[in-house]
């Protein structure tokens, strides 16, 4: 059994995936989750990152660091220092004194700033009809393989995708949240891949 943190996680998708495959898992996150509060830290990741992990997944969040927003920079020069921050954040989640771990977060500087990926994955490689390119960064552990390949369907889209290729998540307060969650495919293949004595 092992300690797992997943940090900057609210929905607790990845936190029930390794407990299922019968971990000591938590989430960590600013805000509550949405899950079991006796599995939650709502508290700031490094206020809890130093109690013994053998595993932390990370999902830092993205507003800064992802590509899509990356042009906001230009045309709001305060976003540049919230992009610095973010990266720093980044930086700090992966030398965390950790034996393993994985951070997780979309195409963007990370891979420019920081480090390429190690490897990038999509839903579609893991049963689910969905695009959503997911970067992967990893210490000290396998790359994940791919669980239940899908064909792109008969319309040459996927699921969450417009006729344009854009997401067709509708613009209000809480997209991000939709946007953030990882798909339970992709948790479950971390947790039954990724499980060390």
């Amino acid at each position: 059994m092992m300690k797992v943190l997943v940090a900057c996680e609210f929905s607790q998708i990845v936190t029930k995936a390794f407990r299922n495959a019968g971990h000591e898992a938590y989430s960590c996150d600013l805000l509550p989750t949405e899950g079991n509060p006796d599995w939650h830290f709502q508290d700031d990741v490094f206020n809890v990152i130093e109690r013994g992990w053998d595993l932390m997944i990370a999902h830092p969040p993205c507003t800064y660091l992802c590509s899509s927003g990356l042009h906001w920079n230009k045309r709001r020069p305060e976003r540049v220092q919230m992009t610095e921050d973010a990266l720093d954040f980044v930086a700090k989640l992966l030398n965390a004194d950790i034996a393993r771990i994985c951070i997780e977060n979309p195409i963007g500087c990370i891979s420019t700033r920081i480090r390429k990926p190690d490897q990038i994955i999509q839903p579609w490689m893991f049963g689910h009809p969905e695009s959503k390119a997911t970067c992967l960064w990893l210490k000290n552990l396998p790359i994940l393989q791919p669980t239940n390949i899908l064909t792109l369907p008969a319309t040459k889209r996927w699921n969450n995708q417009t006729a344009s290729g854009q997401s067709n998540v509708p613009e209000y307060k809480d997209r991000w949240k939709i946007k953030s969650r990882t798909y339970t495919g992709i948790a479950d293949a971390f947790a039954n891949q990724w499980h060390f004595p």
